[in-house]
């Protein structure tokens, strides 16, 4: 049988979780005793303690331990997980116990059309924690309310059921990422698509790549200081009284002048994730249909500290138009709700737009940072020429850089076009030397493409 690596962090969850299940099922055996009278009365499921944990290291662990759960809370937790680790092993303890089989009402529970094995509902984890007692149940149903731990950290719901029904007969649903997390150590990242309208961005630049007037570069830095302090600033100095969470900011700038490559180096350089929206995705002609994206997407994200990033922002923040008829008001409603979730979102929203005065001033206010990214100057355009070509390329000595920068206006990204360009033309002739001829060439082809006179 070939032999798989396995990290410290998979076998350390695997020892904590076999003592969480062992515990589980001393729970669940005395409950279903008590229920059909095969125990002493006076027993109490909660007689029989939850393991210690010894370790924070072990992501299971970390979390019970950081969020100071009790009996309730853990054995909740530990009854979500159950049909992602262990399909079979609520059906045998029941079978243990009631060998006959027959339904069984009080203890909940459904069958799902793929996963063989016992789905527990909420209905499951209250008639294990209270039996009959309905004062009991009346306490620990608060574990499934909005104000919980579990909702507001995104790590446990209800499936929604029909018309009907009780709430509390839906499904425990464990949020992937959470369950990735605390079995395997570590969460994939989110795919794009419709329930998630983004795509992680990322750069092998460096800031030393991107060049930018000194005042852009003083409002970057203030954005990296909020990245790097924010926490101490809200919990440490009690700022969360008085101030809202997150940070939000607008780029306005020409197309190619680093708005994105900003954004992507906000990541890089504090360990965060930078996701772009794909407002394409987001906006929908069908009423509701926004909304429900946005929820998505902000649903997703809340409470990973990851940087949203809205690239060409005006379709979606731009301003609000005069009611003339139901599309225009459903259309600011959108932007009234996408509103409210920006200014809910503990992290950094980053809005990039080629012309400040397209979006709302309802966003604008809320704006921590306004920043300019404007043309490059003549000096910035030859910083730009020279970080340009390959280490490897040789440029021929007719070539006189700082002239090309003052004669023409470009962008950070028009000259990288050009560079790759006329660096593919060379290559095609099995040369790294590039003339001054084929660099007017590149220059030409991009200002013809950009419909710009040379």
């Amino acid at each position: 049988m070939p032999q798989t690596h396995k990290s410290k962090t998979q076998d350390n969850n695997h020892e904590v979780l076999n003592n969480e299940l062992k515990w589980f099922q001393a729970v669940l055996l005395t409950r279903l005793q008590l229920h059909f009278e095969k125990a002493a009365q006076h027993k109490s499921i909660y007689d029989i303690k939850a393991p210690k944990i010894n370790s924070v290291n072990k992501p299971y662990g970390r979390f019970i331990v950081e969020n100071s759960l009790n009996f309730a809370e853990r054995l909740v937790l530990v009854l979500s997980l159950i049909p992602h680790i262990r399909p079979d092993f609520i059906d045998q303890i029941i079978q243990e116990i009631n060998p006959e089989g027959g339904t069984f009402p009080q203890l909940g529970g459904i069958r799902g059309k793929n996963h063989r094995g016992f789905l527990p509902t909420a209905e499951t984890a209250l008639f294990i924690l209270s039996g009959e007692d309905l004062e009991s149940r009346f306490e620990i149903q608060q574990l499934f309310s909005p104000e919980h731990l579990f909702a507001r950290k995104q790590v446990l719901q209800l499936s929604a059921n029909g018309t009907y029904e009780p709430a509390l007969s839906g499904q425990l649903l464990l949020d992937q990422e959470f369950v990735e997390t605390i079995t395997l150590g570590k969460a994939s990242k989110p795919h794009y698509g419709n329930e998630f309208p983004a795509a992680l961005i990322l750069t092998k630049m460096d800031w030393d790549d991107l060049v930018l007037p000194a005042q852009t570069e003083k409002q970057i830095q203030e954005i990296m200081v909020w990245l790097s302090h924010s926490s101490k600033l809200m919990k440490e100095l009690g700022m969360d009284r008085k101030l809202k969470p997150g940070y939000r900011v607008l780029f306005h700038g020409s197309p190619g002048t680093g708005k994105t490559l900003t954004a992507n180096l906000l990541g890089k350089y504090t360990s965060r994730d930078v996701y772009r929206v794909d407002l394409s995705t987001v906006v929908s002609k069908y009423i509701g249909e926004t909304e429900k994206n946005l929820a998505n997407l902000f649903n997703r994200a809340e409470n990973k500290d990851w940087i949203l990033f809205f690239d060409e922002a005006d379709a979606l923040f731009g301003k609000r138009t005069n009611v003339q008829n139901a599309h225009d008001r459903y259309a600011n409603q959108e932007v009234a709700y996408l509103l409210q979730r920006v200014e809910d979102y503990r992290g950094l929203v980053i809005l990039a737009s080629n012309f400040k005065s397209n979006i709302d001033e309802a966003f604008i206010r809320r704006f921590q940072s306004i920043i300019h990214f404007p043309m490059p100057k003549s000096n910035e355009r030859f910083q730009l020429w020279q970080k340009a070509f390959p280490e490897k390329i040789i440029l021929t000595k007719d070539i006189n850089l700082k002239h090309i920068s003052q004669q023409h206006e470009l962008t950070g990204a028009d000259i990288m076009n050009i560079v790759q360009y006329v660096c593919l033309h060379v290559l095609s002739k099995d040369s790294l030397v590039i003339s001054n001829e084929t660099l007017k060439d590149g220059i030409q082809r991009e200002f013809i493409k950009s419909g710009k006179l040379c």
